[in-house]
C-alpha cells in the first residue's frame, strides 16, 4: 500500500513539473519583452508635420474683409496650435526617442527673398542629439511669429502668386511629405479654391482647378448639384494614386457666399479628391476663428 501511495505522489509531481517547464517555454515565445514593445510604440509615435501655404489674394484683408477677424490671421493662429500641439506632443517622449520633422512649404515659391528666408526658418529636426528645452521653446516661438510675417509681406508685395495646390500634390507631397517610420501630417492652409495658371487641365468634367466661376459654369447652384455632380462626374483630377502613408488636414475653407450650395460642393470636390488618391486620414474644416478650431486641430496633430 505504501508502495502504490509513493508511486501516485512521485506520478503527481511528474506531471506538475512538466506543465511548468511547458509554461515557462510559452511565455518565452509568445510575450515579447516590455522594452520591445516600447520601441515599436515609439517609432510609430515619430511626427512628420510638413504646411502648405496658399498666398494667393484670398489673404488680401482690402479685397476679402472680415470684421471679426482678417483671414490671413486665422491661417497665422491655426499654424501656431499646430505647432503647440507638435510641442506638446515632444514633451510627452524620452529624449533618446525624439525624431520629429515640422516644416513649411510653398508652391510656388514666392519671388519675395525674405519670404523664403523665413520659410527656411521654419524647418527644424527635433533628435536625441539636438533636443532641449531651448529648442523646444524655439520651435514654437518661431512658428508663433514667423507666419505672420509671410502673410504680412506677401500683402505689402501686393503680387499674390497663388498656390498650385494640385501639381504640389502631383510632385512634391511624396518627396516632400512623407517618410518612412513617421507619422505624416499635411497641413494644407486654403479657402477650399484651387487655381493655378501654369496648371489647367480639363480631362472631361475633371479639372485641376476649381474657382467660383467654375462652379457656376458648371451648373453646380441649385439642390440637385450633388446629382449633377455625381451623373456627370465632376471633380479633381486625381494627382497621384498613393497617398496611403499621409494624413492631409485642410484647414481655412471659405466659400462664396452667393452660392449656398458652395461649401458642400467644396467639401465634396475635396473628399473623393483625397480619397482617390487613397489619402490615410483627412479632415476640412472652414475658415473659423482660432479659438474655435484650437482643440479640432490639436486633436488631429496628436491623433485624439
Amino acid at each position: 500500500m505504501k508502495y502504490i501511495y509513493n508511486c501516485i505522489v512521485l506520478i503527481v509531481l511528474s506531471v506538475l513539473l512538466l506543465s511548468s517547464a511547458c509554461e515557462q517555454k510559452s511565455d518565452k515565445t509568445t510575450i515579447k519583452k516590455p522594452q520591445e514593445r516600447l520601441e515599436k510604440s515609439e517609432k510609430a509615435n515619430n511626427l512628420n508635420i510638413s504646411f502648405l501655404l496658399d498666398l494667393s489674394d484670398r489673404i488680401n484683408p482690402q479685397k476679402y474683409p472680415n470684421p471679426s477677424m482678417d483671414y490671413y490671421k486665422r491661417d497665422a493662429a491655426y499654424i501656431k496650435s499646430v505647432a503647440e500641439a507638435f510641442e506638446g506632443h515632444l514633451r510627452t517622449k524620452r529624449v533618446r526617442t525624439m525624431n520629429d520633422k515640422i516644416q513649411l512649404f510653398f508652391d510656388p515659391e514666392p519671388l519675395n527673398q525674405e519670404i523664403n528666408a523665413l520659410s527656411n526658418n521654419l524647418k527644424f529636426e527635433v533628435t536625441k542629439d539636438n533636443a532641449s528645452t531651448q529648442l523646444l521653446e524655439k520651435v514654437l516661438d518661431a512658428y508663433s511669429t514667423k507666419p505672420i510675417e509671410v502673410y504680412s509681406l506677401a500683402i505689402k508685395d501686393d503680387k499674390y502668386i497663388g498656390s498650385d495646390t494640385w501639381k504640389f500634390f502631383k510632385n512634391k507631397a511624396i518627396d516632400y511629405c512623407i517618410e518612412d517610420g513617421f507619422r505624416n501630417v499635411l497641413v494644407v492652409l486654403t479657402d477650399g479654391y484651387i487655381y493655378h495658371n501654369n496648371t489647367k487641365i480639363r480631362e472631361g468634367n475633371l479639372t485641376t482647378y476649381l474657382t467660383p466661376q467654375d462652379i457656376r459654369s458648371f451648373k453646380l447652384t441649385s439642390s440637385n448639384w450633388k446629382i449633377r455632380l455625381e451623373k456627370e462626374k465632376f471633380g479633381f483630377i486625381p494627382a497621384t494614386d498613393d497617398l496611403s502613408n499621409l494624413e492631409v488636414l485642410v484647414l481655412g475653407i471659405n466659400p462664396d457666399q452667393k452660392n449656398p450650395f458652395e461649401e458642400d460642393i467644396i467639401m465634396t470636390y475635396w473628399s473623393n479628391w483625397l480619397n482617390a488618391m487613397k489619402v490615410k486620414r483627412f479632415e476640412l474644416k472652414n475658415a473659423d476663428l482660432p479659438s474655435n478650431m484650437d482643440k479640432l486641430i490639436k486633436d488631429f496633430i496628436l491623433d485624439k
